[in-house]
């Protein structure tokens, strides 16, 4: 005898248990709490008042106003970004902590510092919001007015450059440029670029090679003297300023990398929320506006190129290390 035929309906409730049995894991997904569900802290590796300061200001504004959350800025400088960033990676992975930074921590500081407690596989990349230049610049108390009087006075006596701090890329430039040309140099490291520039300014040091949005506002009130850029090209606002290569110093050239990045184990739905949120921030006429008056480039990648664009750097500067014997002070 053949088993009693169950009825139509029986067979579509088992159907239809199987269906949603498929579904739940994509309905539980989209029953997740909303992101952001409070207050999100953006932690800035640096001092107030430098490039990744502002941008995160800036981008934080907007954020705010989409999200209708707080986004707010806390400050966290300290050995070159290493103090900040150990801070998020150690943060809940929940997307309301993110780490507003710039590439050196990533790319010089595992080269010169032992034990560094974090790595860049301890983060996923958010955005490289944009990227600069270098100016290097003298007081005006030397009565140095090129780099290669610089130079030729750096080969008679030793002169103090301030960076924003061991491993920030105007340590990396000043060792560069120390080994490239026989200079004499003593690297002064400060806790960020802004009192990296006010050194200058007040003639604490002789010259810096620093982030140029922070030298220009006192380059053109004629408080620092200009010397060269680091860029590819001149300073679309300060286009009278050389590069580097057109000196003959091309193994100079280098570039800030603006980032933001989460803890490792954000959940990748909040980490493509905030990638959006980013792209689109960055993208305002607003921030545009605001990224010319800094004489920043903006800049769009994310996710793996960014992770890419990060470990050539860091190979790079590794090799340049290396070579100078460039080391924490």
């Amino acid at each position: 005898m053949h088993p009693p035929s169950l009825p139509t309906s029986v067979l579509l409730n088992r159907r239809q248990l199987g269906t949603l049995a498929w579904l739940a894991p994509w309905g539980a997904q989209a029953q997740a709490p909303a992101y952001p569900a409070r207050p999100v802290k953006l932690i800035n590796a640096f001092p107030p008042g430098g490039p990744s300061d502002i941008l995160a200001r800036s981008v934080g504004e907007v954020l705010q106003g989409v999200f209708k959350q707080p986004f707010v800025v806390d400050n966290r400088p300290g050995a070159g970004g290493n103090l900040g960033t150990d801070q998020v990676a150690k943060s809940p992975a929940d997307g309301h902590t993110v780490l507003i930074g710039i590439d050196s921590t990533f790319t010089v500081n595992p080269h010169i510092y032992k034990n560094l407690p974090f790595k860049l596989s301890d983060f996923k990349p958010v955005m490289v919001m944009a990227s600069s230049g270098l100016m290097a610049g003298a007081s005006p108390g030397t009565g140095l007015r090129s780099m290669a009087q610089l130079v030729q006075k750096a080969k008679q006596q030793t002169l103090n450059f301030s960076s924003g701090g061991s491993g920030s890329p105007g340590h990396l430039a000043v060792e560069v440029l120390s080994e490239a040309t026989g200079a004499h140099i003593q690297h002064i490291p400060y806790k960020g670029n802004t009192p990296a520039v006010a050194a200058v300014l007040a003639g604490e040091v002789d010259a810096g090679v620093l982030a140029t949005p922070g030298m220009l506002p006192h380059v053109k009130a004629g408080k620092i003297t200009p010397l060269a850029v680091t860029s590819r090209q001149r300073s679309r606002l300060a286009p009278e300023v050389p590069t580097v290569a057109e000196l003959g110093f091309k193994e100079l050239e280098q570039e800030v990398l603006y980032i933001a990045l989460v803890p490792v184990a954000t959940p990748d739905n909040v980490v493509q929320t905030l990638q959006r949120a980013f792209a689109e921030a960055m993208a305002r006429p607003e921030i545009q506006t605001r990224l010319q008056a800094l004489d920043l480039q903006a800049e769009k990648d994310s996710g793996e190129a960014m992770v890419q664009r990060l470990n050539q750097a860091s190979e790079r500067y590794r090799r340049v290390i290396q070579a100078t014997g460039m080391k924490v002070e």
